[in-house]
């Protein structure tokens, strides 16, 4: 890996963390003006064609793109994903997209808790105290005990656990197959529990609406070829520390095109995280 594909692996990083900025506000308008599902669904419909169209390209098309020994891992993965868009998406219509972004990005530290018990990774007491430092971020954000708690803040953090969860499948799933295979299973098994919960849910779409549909379909594909492209220039454990630029894209967002603003405990609260997930992840690279 050249130091120059690794400089471009952390622009197209950044890139990518714009467009899920941009993604993720479309989502909160249309979440707001429609049912959650049937957004979902949508999106998914386009991003399962997106997927479709990649595996056709590739050496052994389609057939090849699906072949795995694994089917229930992977039918899972992309079942708990869509419900974890849907889980995220709702919590953008409650609380916004400042502090639900906010509680979702302490999704590696989650990861990190999880690879013990699940990969059987080490995990030794520096990542433990980050993590602890993390959890304790992600508490400051949520504030229980002060005033009347809403259930709803429980949504991106129950987003992030499923997201880790996920995550962690990734790299199960890795050990025997492609990341073309994972994509491909990704995309498709989302479309279909989504086509079966979301078509009860369908509302008619206003002609700008659709529109706007029609961006965050755009933006969901390419945001996913971006991250590709990512991972193939560069090690993960060099870019993804730069996946933190979501959270200031997203705020922007939800400052000028939502009126949201920054409060001082979930500012407090993000900067725990965040330097709680820098510190895990240079820990992980210098144990590699």
């Amino acid at each position: 890996m050249t130091e120059q594909n690794t400089k471009l692996g952390i622009w197209l990083m950044i890139l990518t963390t714009f467009i899920f900025a941009l993604q993720d506000g479309l989502s909160r308008h249309l979440a707001g003006e429609y049912n959650v599902m049937m957004v979902v669904m949508i999106r998914y419909w386009f991003f399962a064609a997106f997927v479709i169209a990649v595996a056709t390209r590739k050496a052994g098309g389609i057939r090849a793109a699906a072949k795995t020994s694994q089917p229930i891992l992977q039918t899972t993965r992309g079942v708990l994903l869509a419900l974890e868009i849907c889980v995220m998406v709702l919590g953008f219509t409650y609380l916004g997209l400042i502090e639900s972004q906010a509680v979702f990005i302490a999704y590696p530290l989650i990861i990190a808790a999880l690879s013990g018990p699940i990969l059987g990774e080490s995990v030794g007491w520096r990542r433990w105290s980050a993590i602890g430092v993390g959890f304790v971020g992600v508490m400051i954000i949520l504030e229980p005990g002060f005033g009347v708690f809403a259930p709803a803040a429980i949504l991106p953090l129950l987003s992030a656990f499923m997201f880790a969860i996920y995550g962690l499948l990734n790299r199960y799933v890795a050990r025997r197959d492609t990341s073309a295979t994972s994509f491909f299973w990704t995309g498709w098994t989302g479309a279909v529990v989504m086509t079966a919960t979301g078509i009860w849910f369908w509302e008619p779409m206003s002609g700008p609406d659709w529109a706007l549909m029609t961006v965050l379909c755009i933006t969901g594909a390419l945001g996913h070829y971006t991250l590709i492209r990512v991972y193939e220039l560069a090690e993960a454990s060099a870019v993804q520390p730069f996946a933190y630029f979501q959270l200031g894209f997203g705020s922007l967002v939800g400052i000028f095109v939502f009126g949201e603003s920054i409060r001082t405990n979930v500012a407090i609260g993000a900067a725990l995280i965040i330097a709680a997930g820098l510190f895990t992840l240079w820990r992980e690279r210098q144990q590699r």
